[in-house]
């Protein structure tokens, strides 16, 4: 019998997982909800789905599994109702956009028995598993970072410069390599952040220093209106006389020593479903469902990378730097 998937949300986000989840033989996508009734009519038989009018529909259509894909600010209710009714969650990032509603989150995840996946896509692209394979063998023993996680307006999607609805820039855009610096470098002991609102309404230009409890420091700059130059994300890890650079999920080199050839691995030539890392997180999802295993991307990550932003914002705010975890 085929997992029964919902789909709340039918924009871009919801109509990638949707797509990936229709070729899964394992997955039958059941129904599709959104607000904007005609979005989840034009989604839902592309995907061999019904459209149904809310989240009470698609629970009543007996799903097992939900995927909520609606913008950040509206993560929480959705997340909590389903995992209440003992249905499966696959959340898009971020897991919320507060500190309190991620413990929430949490808390509901560990009491079970339904399981609570994040979307941090970012960890099962190829590029950065390459990165990270890099640093499990001990080819490279990182001493320091910089990492940078830029996007080039806050104009489209319309809604995309408006707080209320992303939460702030940092949970928008810069989660993704804020999740990605712990997955590589591990827990963050502490942030030191300047930064302003100089195009937008909101900060909007961040510099960050991270200092992790490995005793390793990353300096991270994040913009939200430096135009598409590529690479609009980079990281670059350094080593003793040893570097690792990402550009995008394009392409990651890697210099082991001095006087030693450069090593390049490209993925450009690969789909974006799977230069990106959807394909792999939404098969990982169907799969931890159905074997009962543990999500690659658990609650206690999405609550991680909730708290390192709040603290970036709260660094900003006080002018000082914030100790974690935060109280």
């Amino acid at each position: 019998m085929a997992l029964r998937v919902g789909i709340l949300g039918a924009g871009h986000m919801g109509t990638t997982h949707a797509t990936l989840l229709a070729r899964d033989e394992r997955v039958k996508v059941t129904a599709v909800a959104d607000t904007d009734a005609a979005r989840a009519e034009a989604l839902a038989p592309r995907v061999g789905a019904k459209a149904v009018a809310s989240l009470e529909a698609l629970l009543d259509a007996r799903i097992e599994a939900l995927f909520v894909t609606t913008p950040n600010t509206t993560h929480t209710a959705p997340v909590l109702a389903a995992l209440a009714a003992g249905v499966h969650v696959f959340s898009e990032k971020p897991m919320a956009t507060s500190l309190a509603e991620a413990r929430q989150i949490r808390e509901a995840a560990a009491r079970g028995p339904a399981l609570y996946q994040v979307g941090h896509n970012r960890r099962f692209a190829p590029a950065y598993k390459a990165a990270k394979a890099r640093l499990a063998d001990g080819s490279l023993r990182v001493t320091s970072a910089h990492i940078k996680m830029n996007r080039g307006e806050l104009q489209q999607p319309p809604w995309v410069g408006d707080r209320a609805v992303t939460g702030g820039f940092l949970y928008e855009s810069t989660v993704h390599l804020l999740d990605m610096a712990c997955w590589l470098l591990g827990e963050v002991a502490w942030v030191q952040v300047v930064g302003g609102a100089h195009v937008y309404r909101e900060p909007d230009d961040f510099s960050m220093l991270l200092g992790f409890a490995s005793g390793i420091h990353a300096a991270f700059t994040s913009c939200a209106h430096s135009t598409w130059l590529f690479p609009f994300e980079r990281v670059e890890l350094f080593g003793a006389h040893a570097a690792l650079v990402t550009e995008e999920m394009e392409r990651v080199q890697f210099a082991p020593g001095l006087g030693k050839p450069v090593q390049t691995q490209e993925f450009g030539p690969l789909p974006i479903p799977e230069k990106w890392g959807y394909a792999e997180e939404d098969r990982l999802f169907v799969e931890a469902v159905l074997t009962r295993g543990t999500p690659p991307v658990t609650a206690e990550d999405g609550y991680r990378s909730v708290e390192l932003v709040e603290a970036c914002y709260r660094s900003l705010e006080r002018g000082e730097r914030v100790t974690l975890p935060l109280p």
